[in-house]
């Protein structure tokens, strides 16, 4: 079969690798329909991930058709359209009877980092039971990619994370598919206002789209004094950073009010700085969290019932053979205005 594999830094590969094969009886072997690329993939590519070793085929997120079960599977079998989480969960051990499903004993975040991932026509999903989930008949199945990870991701270390009420008002630093995702769900706790800020102007005019109220096109003091501006000098009861770098989280802790809460969601590679006289002062809570994907069966009935379309946010469309192009694409976003890219091997259903 084809894989995009990582070869080292900077060196993915599609080659040729032999059919992965049933491990353990909780395990299943899908066949991938459809796949996307996460910035994680780029931050293994860049060397960051050193626990990720050559030869590992790439990606965590997809959908696809159960071709093969273990003996001690018992909620799918051969013929299921399956989505498969990013987190693989053995769904008994303590962390995972906690909800902590990505902190799992003999789970979390496997595959594509510690074991072959998605990016591939077939993949092995270990407890299989509690790591798939059954796609109902006649949906969008590019779309529910995105209920592999971003959705989730956005929704639990954000929204959820961020404590946002009803009539509330929240700030997303980073309009980028986790920003966005969580500005889509954001909205099922109707706040009064949402403010997006990023310097990308397209991103920007995709958040107005998707429900922003407001939006800032700033870095640094002028993004704050923006942000402030829109509140009448009180900040936001939310601020989620969805970027991963210290100068948006900072920003995050400059534009929160009082008795306000601070949701990180991006990927950190370094120290921030925490002006704790005034966050301590001002009764402010910082949240930070790994996605568990426990809302994956809730974000399924939102899109079932048509009160969020994941399929906004595919931008671009290839083969698993052009997968290398995907990736160009994927990583310049600045010129070529991705969000996700959905990637199909040659012979899956559309």
């Amino acid at each position: 079969m084809q894989a995009l594999v990582y070869e080292g830094p900077g060196r993915p590969i599609l080659k040729d690798k032999p059919m992965p094969q049933l491990a353990a009886p909780s395990d299943a072997i899908i066949r991938i329909t459809h796949t996307t690329i996460c910035g994680t993939d780029l931050h293994i590519l860049k060397g960051d991930v050193a626990d990720c070793l050559p030869g590992t085929t790439l990606g965590h997120e997809g959908v696809g058709i159960v071709e093969q079960v273990g003996d001690a599977v018992r909620n799918f079998r051969a013929g299921d359209h399956v989505l498969i989480s990013c987190i693989t969960s053995c769904g008994t051990c303590e962390n995972c009877r906690k909800g902590m499903y990505s902190h799992c004993a003999s789970g979390g975040w496997l595959l594509g980092h510690r074991i072959d991932g998605t990016q591939a026509e077939y993949v092995r999903i270990p407890h299989a039971d509690t790591s798939l989930h059954h796609i109902p008949d006649g949906a969008h199945e590019e779309a529910l990619v995105m209920l592999s990870d971003i959705l989730p991701t956005g929704f639990e270390c954000g929204v959820l994370n961020g404590k946002i009420q009803p009539g509330g008002t929240v700030a997303i630093v980073g309009a980028g598919p986790i920003g966005l995702a969580a500005l889509m769900t954001a909205q099922f706790f109707a706040p009064a206002d949402i403010i997006m800020v990023d310097v990308d102007e397209h991103r920007l005019a995709v958040s107005r789209r998707f429900g922003a109220t407001h939006t800032v096109r700033a870095v640094g003091r002028a993004a704050e004094m923006a942000v402030l501006e829109l509140t009448g000098g009180r900040g936001v009861d939310t601020a989620i950073e969805a970027v991963g770098i210290a100068a948006t989280f900072e920003l995050c802790t400059a534009i929160i009010a009082a008795g306000g809460t601070v949701a990180n969601v991006g990927v950190h590679g370094g120290k921030a700085e925490l002006d704790l006289a005034r966050l301590w002062s001002h009764n402010i809570t910082i949240t930070t969290r790994l996605v568990d994907t426990a809302v994956i069966p809730q974000l399924l009935k939102a899109v079932q019932s048509k009160r969020i379309d994941p399929s906004t946010l595919i931008t671009h469309r290839y083969t698993l053979e052009e997968i290398g192009d995907a990736y160009a694409t994927f990583g310049d976003a600045a010129r070529t205005g991705a969000l996700k890219v959905i990637i199909t091997p040659q012979g899956a259903p559309a």
